[in-house]
């Protein structure tokens, strides 16, 4: 992993500002303001720190207009929103746009086609959002589908961006199970909103998307979810490339930005539920949908380039090459942490000892009012969220949830959502949409009928029930 020091950067950007104006890059609608062009996308929620609500809130305007104080050079921001991460890519080689964020699979074939160019050529410079276990890619299939693993699928059709990070789980999760990724199936390369009208209407078996479509459909009941990316037991990230030859000449509007993404972090750090009405204002999805990856014991929200991170990246390149041209990309030489180091020392945060941190930085807060306690336990805490209600209910465990619902059906109160984490992987899901098991007295959600199959072959014990059921069953 490649670090420039925090010094040579500061005195780049004294350079740049200072010494001469030849660098900067006036634009035609802003006098001689320095132009930013940022490639996002807005429905692919855990990019938001980088994206839907750095833009909302204005941070990195904020963070600009902080700069021009000091030195008087003004700044032009253009936001460019996309559906997946090719098009950004496309654009950044044609040195169009600056700044841009993505998930893993793309991030890579980014940096593999620019870097050709030292124009064009990318570093990887924060992460915005991860799952350890790789559960934000999912495969879901309509609603009275009869499959019920992956291996149903073969021979049959499936929708997925080629070269998304949706696609690479695909990919990874048939080779697990046996099927040739390249002959299996067929695989039909679509943008995700034109590949959830192929699932509606049965154009298609399957559909692989990246956070947040295979939400979205189970939410909607257009969709059940067949197979959790967390199986996979494998990272998956999102984060932001940005041009050497930009940030180079530009170094305070890099830092700018990233200190800009820090402000958007700690709010949704912060006030998830606030932070998920704003990104979903902006974005148009479901603020249910949106939710359920930026709540507490979701995505991670961590902007630093940890290690793991990183392995994951190499451990993807030969997937990547396995489905296409990819030009051989030395990961660690793409990755460079100076800059966020940077931007964390001028934020006034300890970089290293959030990089040590691997826990989520989120968790279910409060007090159980239901069963009387805290919650401890981040694999088992839930939330559920009334109808009219300003905050969410802890929940300590997925039984103290389902004797709140229980509870509230009996006062008449509506739920508008309730969160639960899978009992095997530990992925945040809809409590109704769930696959819930009874064992005795205890109540096991999973994401998928396969996840409950397999703890049912271990405890032959349970039992499947439906979520209506497992509701009128708890016990107060």
């Amino acid at each position: 992993m490649k670090r420039r020091s925090s010094a040579f950067a500061i005195a780049a950007a004294a350079l740049t500002l200072v010494a001469t104006s030849c660098s900067l890059e006036p634009s035609a609608d802003n006098g001689d303001a320095v132009t930013l062009v940022i490639g996002y996308q807005s429905k692919t929620i855990n990019t938001v720190t980088a994206g839907t609500l750095l833009r909302a809130q204005g941070y990195l305007e904020q963070r600009l207009q902080d700069v021009t104080e000091q030195t008087g050079t003004k700044y032009s921001v253009e936001w460019q929103d996309y559906d997946t991460g090719a098009p950004i890519t496309a654009q950044m080689v044609a040195e169009k746009i600056d700044i841009g964020s993505m998930g893993d699979y793309p991030m890579l074939i980014n940096g593999s086609r620019t870097q050709a160019n030292p124009r064009s050529k990318t570093e990887i410079v924060s992460v915005t959002g991860y799952n350890p276990e790789g559960a934000l890619n999912m495969v879901v299939v309509p609603p009275n589908s009869p499959a019920t693993t992956l291996g149903d699928l073969a021979g049959k059709k499936v929708s997925a961006s080629v070269g998304s990070a949706g696609h690479g789980t695909l990919v990874q999760a048939l080779d697990r199970a046996g099927i040739d990724p390249g002959t299996g199936v067929e695989v039909l390369n679509q943008q995700p909103q034109v590949g959830s009208s192929a699932l509606e209407s049965g154009q298609v078996a399957a559909l692989s998307q990246f956070v947040a479509w295979p939400g979205l459909l189970v939410f909607q009941d257009k969709a059940k979810l067949l197979y959790d990316g967390a199986e996979l037991r494998t990272p998956t990230l999102h984060g932001v490339v940005a041009r050497e030859a930009y940030a180079d000449e530009h170094p305070e509007v890099l830092d700018a930005f990233l200190r800009a993404q820090l402000d958007a972090t700690r709010f949704v750090q912060t006030q998830p539920l606030e932070a998920s009405r704003i990104v979903a204002d902006a974005s148009g999805l479901p603020q249910e949908v949106v939710y359920l990856y930026n709540g507490p014991g979701g995505t991670s929200f961590d902007t630093t380039l940890e290690p793991d991170l990183i392995g994951a990246l190499k451990n993807d390149v030969p997937y990547l090459k396995s489905i296409g041209d990819f030009a051989d990309l030395d990961v660690d030489g793409f990755v460079n942490d100076a800059p966020l180091r940077s931007a964390f020392e001028a934020d006034g945060q300890d970089y290293d000892a959030t990089l040590a941190s691997t826990a989520n930085p989120t968790s279910v807060i409060g007090t159980d009012p239901v069963c009387a306690t805290a919650p401890s336990d981040p694999a088992l805490a839930g939330e559920v969220w009334f109808d009219g209600a300003t905050g969410t209910q802890p929940a300590a465990d997925p039984t103290c949830l389902l004797r709140a619902v229980k509870q509230a059906r009996a006062e008449g109160r509506a739920v508008r959502a309730a969160y639960v984490p899978d009992a095997e992987l530990g992925t945040r899901w809809f409590a109704d949409k769930s696959v819930w098991v009874r064992d005795g007295d205890n109540f096991l959600p999973f994401t998928t009928g396969a996840a409950a199959d397999r703890y049912l072959r271990a405890h032959p014990t349970g039992g499947v029930v439906t979520y209506d059921r497992a509701v009128e069953e708890v016990r107060q």
